[in-house]
């Protein structure tokens, strides 16, 4: 069964696989190929490489296929020309053809994992997911940096109900692409999965058992949902008012909504219950700087809250910030730079930096700092504009399934 509906990342994919198939597809490779069969190359192929070369750059994939076409019927024993044929298939979402030609020529050729990857995503497209995976799999131990062929084998294995194995591969990839989006929002959908298979399991062992609460509290937060994410906690708290972190769980929501009386009731009941919960300590002070309150008992907190979490890396940011405005600038640079070091990324990093060299005359590195955070909030824009465009796709694929 083909896919009628657009695959934005599979064409993508495609089209540099495709790219990379005609690189390979060299005089000196064809000549490799094809000594095993003749002592010289015959020129029709060399021809019908570079007419199909130009109809490929020229967008018409139609005469393409047939220069390939031609190209078998003269060298049937040439793989990197199956290799060709079966991506220009896929761009054009042929996978049955596609799947027919890919296996003809791993027979004659079994060493091309551009052929395998290929094959891997036409059976994917095509429905057929056990085999897509035997054939990604492959692709991706010849070559295990491939994103891309390790992003359709993540969604492969959700297909097959193995959502645990796909965490794994999405994790692969943001750890080798920390800024890939696509992966974030993949390991996401797939950890809501597993959220959701818990809380089947949760349910079925007690309906009525706090965890119940807190899991589906979480999974209401995940997408948004905070109302609904309150009254689950609200529940949890209920069942075990005595139980560290179901009041924590319940005043971060409140602390997100910005109903800051209502989170710091909550953060100190969460305390009597567990007085080591760093984070709560922290948003104590936190909210004080919120609400421009006294910089003095902000701090009072936060200092208690690092004391027990040196690491807490926002802790020490809002301490950098109680300090300022006290102005107690010499201070506050320890903090603000450790912040810095911890996450370069963060613009409110900069932004404070720029502020306390200002403050201590150093001209030249506030305007550099000022630089950067700049920088970085244009790009934090681009990004949140990005993973917009990336939702609205995605919403579009399931509107738009394959037939």
């Amino acid at each position: 069964m083909t896919g009628a509906g657009p695959q934005r990342h599979f064409a993508s994919f495609t089209a540099t696989v495709s790219l990379l198939a005609l690189l390979l597809f060299a005089p000196a490779r064809i000549a490799a190929r094809a000594q095993s069969k003749s002592s010289e190359v015959d020129p029709r192929v060399q021809q019908l490489y570079a007419e199909a070369k130009d109809a490929e750059a020229q967008g018409d994939q139609n005469t393409a296929i047939a220069k390939y076409q031609s190209i078998l019927q003269i060298a049937p024993s040439l793989g990197p020309a199956y290799n060709n044929l079966g991506a220009l298939y896929l761009r054009q979402r042929e996978y049955a053809k596609a799947v027919d030609i890919l296996q003809k020529g791993l027979k004659v050729d079994p060493q091309m994992p551009s052929a395998s990857a290929l094959l891997g995503i036409s059976l994917y497209e095509m429905g057929d997911y056990a085999r897509a995976r035997a054939r990604l799999e492959a692709a991706l131990r010849a070559n295990p940096k491939d994103s891309n062929v390790e992003m359709t084998l993540a969604n492969d294995l959700v297909k097959l109900n193995e959502p645990e194995a796909a965490a794994i591969h999405l994790r692969e990839i943001t750890e080798r692409e920390p800024k890939n989006q696509l992966a974030y929002y993949q390991l996401g959908k797939v950890y809501m999965q597993l959220s959701q298979e818990a809380l089947s399991k949760l349910q079925e062992i007690d309906p009525n058992s706090y965890l119940v609460h807190e899991v589906s509290g979480e999974i209401m937060e995940s997408m948004n949902n905070f109302d609904g994410a309150i009254v689950e906690y609200k529940k949890a708290v209920e069942l075990a008012p005595q139980q560290p972190g179901t009041h924590y769980r319940l005043a971060n929501v409140y602390y997100l909504l910005l109903d800051y009386d209502s989170a710091t009731r909550e953060f100190q009941a969460e305390l009597a219950n567990d007085p080591r919960n760093c984070s709560a300590q922290w948003k104590l002070g936190s909210i004080v700087l919120l609400q421009h309150g006294d910089p003095q008992a902000a701090l009072d907190d936060i200092d208690k809250a690092v004391a027990m979490c040196p690491n807490l890396t926002e802790a020490r940011l809002d301490r950098a910030k109680a300090l300022l405005r006290m102005e107690r600038t010499q201070d506050a640079l320890p903090d603000l730079e450790a912040a810095e070091h911890a996450s370069p990324d963060d613009p409110t990093v900069h932004f404070l930096l720029a502020q306390a060299y200002r403050n201590l005359g150093r001209a030249q590195q506030a305007q550099a700092e000022m630089q950067l955070f700049s920088k970085l909030e244009e790009s934090a824009r681009a990004a949140k504009a990005a993973h917009a465009e990336q939702i609205f796709q995605n919403k579009d694929k399931q509107q738009n399934p394959p037939q």
